[in-house]
């Protein structure tokens, strides 16, 4: 049998899941090893391949591809461990990247940390200012030449970069994104000074390939973001790779992209790698929604590090993100939209004295190592998974299935310790409050997420998902209003289970104003020539991209988007094409149509402002391998039954009330057409469903959890 198998790595444990060619799944989850990923990684598989009946190098030999969510690049970042970077940019640019944006101070950081503004600074530069050179060529702002490029100058520039350490140059010039003439000539110059088969050779990457939009800052940084992760992840990869090989996998390794698709190593870009887990998750969020029949999705996914939300409106991953940020560093990359938290199992419950003595959860975490208290492992602060354990939600000799030994003692004293006393309540109020908590910062951001996008959160499904998803969904479901959870069978992987289904997909795009409507003058764009061939030019491009995989052509799909607005405003909407081609100004006025409907969607109807005309800023073609939806395997037609309770344990739902004798089921036990009423546990190999009072829990077809309220 056939497998295609996804990883998902966080920052807690590595997920995995692998999918059959019948639709039947296998999951998995290995506690991340962070001085080296892969022994994670390997030791997951050979799980894998356990609970598939076959040896690890059977099971590898039968996978057909291997999908993997990789944080190599964000790691790099985060420990500043990439190379010694030369930025080649046009005379009189040198510092852009050093002044920024008037928020450059607050990209990346949490809110906490942006309302310290006595402390708050700008990041270290990637690239030291001594490592940053200007040429005296310049592209006009139409893509014309009025400065020729000076190889003498550049010659001589460049040796001075490499004098000075450079491993890798970056090539940021003016204008570039509208005529890489220049800066191909660069690339053309460095090449010819140092050559392939020299020692001194090094890679050179362009701001016009990498990121072809305006914005100079952005697109520098998003090129030196990519430069900076790129070696890293090379080797890394290379090294994943032949550990692969070793263990019998035979096929390329492919990666997962922010941009909701995903393609082979040898053909992706660093860049666009990060935050790609929670973004694999809403892709399979979406799937599983269509066989669910739901097409308003909010996505949560609730780990031991962060809390993930994602929105799904009409069963489609479109919500770009407007500011891209990675790690502190705003870029311009067509990723999906994820917010990010810092709440989950490991997020750390703490004493705010500066605010009055006043509870607080999160963001910080204690992560895998030394991970909470309950894992003794020497951690002493008290975290979320520790209240839920004091709470006796979790059971201490069945966490993970039994795989990992965990001490409820050890969570009880930190609780005590650190939060009861000093507040002067009981150890079991302690854990209530800090659970109520992290549910209502977890509510409040999903209910933000859904409404300023122009929805109304109490129409959407709440899927829950991450490994402590489950435990909190009803918590965190009842701050936005919504009566149905789902919570997939492989919620606790499903950033892996997204990543084993998800398509050869991925984006290329390019900046160009266009005026597509004239408001003084009342009329439409009627020559499509120009906005036509740059469409072609993209699609050209991609075509012979996916060629270059091994993709047939005739399997291609593609899909036209536009960043529209209204003359001298600011915020940019997305919008879908209803064709590749235009033929006139019927199509403009059927896509400002379109324009305005969706603008009114988001910012309401009064916001609009046709007087300044409406214009098109960026243009994204989106191509896709065209392939069967992937159905998921029936276990079992429904019977709707009542189970019986396989024990019965000590467990809160109301502080006042105290502990009570709470109904534990085993969800392997269960069969389809399972009802159980809350308060209730329900305990799975990979996590456990906590049913509050008020909520019923029904196991379908699927084996997908449906908790509704009453």
């Amino acid at each position: 049998m056939k497998f295609d198998v996804g990883i998902d790595i966080g920052g807690t444990f590595t997920d995995l899941c692998a999918i059959s060619e019948n639709g039947t799944l296998i999951t998995a989850k290995s506690p991340t090893t962070h001085y080296d990923l892969s022994v994670g990684l390997i030791r997951g598989l050979r799980e894998l391949g356990k609970r598939a009946g076959l040896a690890q190098d059977a099971f590898l030999g039968q996978v057909e591809a291997l999908r993997y969510s990789t944080t190599i690049g964000t790691n790099a970042l985060i420990e500043r461990k990439g190379p010694r970077l030369g930025l080649i940019t046009t005379a009189g640019f040198e510092d852009t990247i050093f002044i920024g944006r008037s928020r450059s101070w607050a990209d990346g950081m949490a809110l906490h940390e942006i309302r310290d503004m006595a402390t708050i600074r700008k990041p270290e530069p990637l690239v030291p200012p001594d490592m940053v050179v200007g040429l005296s060529e310049r592209m006009d702002c139409h893509g014309k030449a009025i400065r020729s490029l000076d190889p003498d100058e550049l010659r001589e520039k460049l040796q001075h970069l490499v004098d000075k350490g450079a491993q890798g140059i970056v090539v940021s010039l003016l204008w570039s994104f509208l005529n890489r003439a220049h800066e191909e000539e660069v690339r053309r110059i460095i090449e010819e000074e140092y050559p392939e088969e020299f020692l001194g050779s090094m890679p050179v990457t362009l701001a016009s390939e990498v990121s072809p939009k305006a914005g100079e800052y952005t697109r520098t940084m998003t090129a030196l973001v990519n430069a900076y992760i790129h070696g890293v992840m090379m080797q890394e990869l290379g090294d994943l790779t032949h550990n692969l090989r070793k263990a019998n996998y035979r096929r390329p390794l492919i990666l997962v992209h922010n941009t909701g698709g995903s393609k082979k190593v040898s053909r992706t870009r660093a860049v666009l790698t990060h935050n790609a887990g929670p973004v694999a998750g809403m892709y399979g969020a979406a799937l599983i929604g269509a066989q669910e029949g739901h097409r308003d999705i909010v996505f949560a996914d609730m780990g031991g590090t962060s809390f993930d939300i994602g929105v799904l409106a009409g069963g489609v991953l479109r919500a770009q993100d407007f500011i891209p940020v990675i790690d502190r560093w705003r870029t311009n990359i067509p990723a999906i939209e994820v917010k990010s938290i810092g709440a989950g199992g490991g997020s750390i419950a703490w004493i705010n004295e500066a605010m009055g003595a006043r509870l607080e959860v999160g963001p910080q975490s204690a992560g895998s190592v030394p991970g909470p208290a309950c894992y003794d492992q020497g951690g002493t602060l008290p975290t979320v998974t520790d209240a839920d354990m004091v709470l006796g939600y979790i059971n201490p000799d069945n966490y993970l299935g039994g795989q990992m030994q965990v001490d409820p003692d050890a969570a009880h004293d930190a609780i005590k310790a650190k939060i009861a006393q000093p507040l002067g309540i009981s150890v079991l109020e302690a854990a209530w409050r800090i659970r109520r908590l992290v549910d209502a910062r977890m509510g409040q951001e999903m209910f933000n997420e859904v409404a300023l996008k122009g929805h109304n959160p109490r129409k959407f499904v709440v899927f829950a998902c991450g490994g402590a998803g489950a435990a909190h969904a009803c918590g965190f479901a009842r701050h936005i209003g919504a009566t149905t959870i789902i919570v997939p069978a492989m919620s606790s992987v499903s950033g892996a289970f997204g990543a084993s289904t998800i398509e050869i997909r991925q984006v290329w795009e390019q900046s160009r104003s266009i005026r597509l409507f004239n408001f003084m003058e009342q009329s439409y764009l009627g020559d499509p020539s120009a906005l036509n061939g740059l469409v072609g030019d993209l699609t050209d491009r991609a075509t012979r991209d996916l060629k270059l995989e091994g993709f047939d052509p005739d399997r291609i799909e593609f899909t036209l988007e536009f960043d529209m607005r209204y003359g001298s405003q600011y915020h940019l909407t997305r919008v879908t094409s209803p064709v590749l081609n235009f033929g006139g100004a019927d199509d403009f006025r059927e896509l400002c149509r379109l324009f305005e409907e969706q603008y009114a969607a988001i910012y309401s109807p009064e916001a609009a402002f046709p007087s300044g005309g409406i214009a098109i800023e960026a243009v994204f073609v989106t191509a896709r391998i065209r392939q069967e939806p992937r159905r998921l395997a029936n276990a079992a037609e429904e019977s709707p039954y009542e189970p019986q309770p396989e024990a019965i344990r000590k467990a809160c739902f109301d502080p006042a009330a105290g502990m009570a004798d709470t109904p534990v089921h085993d969800w392997t036990r269960l069969r389809p057409g399972a009802t159980i009423a809350g308060p209730a546990i329900i305990e799975t190999p990979d996590t456990t469903y906590v049913i509050e009072t008020g909520w019923t829990y029904r196991m379908n077809s699927l084996r997908n959890g449906i908790i509704s309220a009453a």
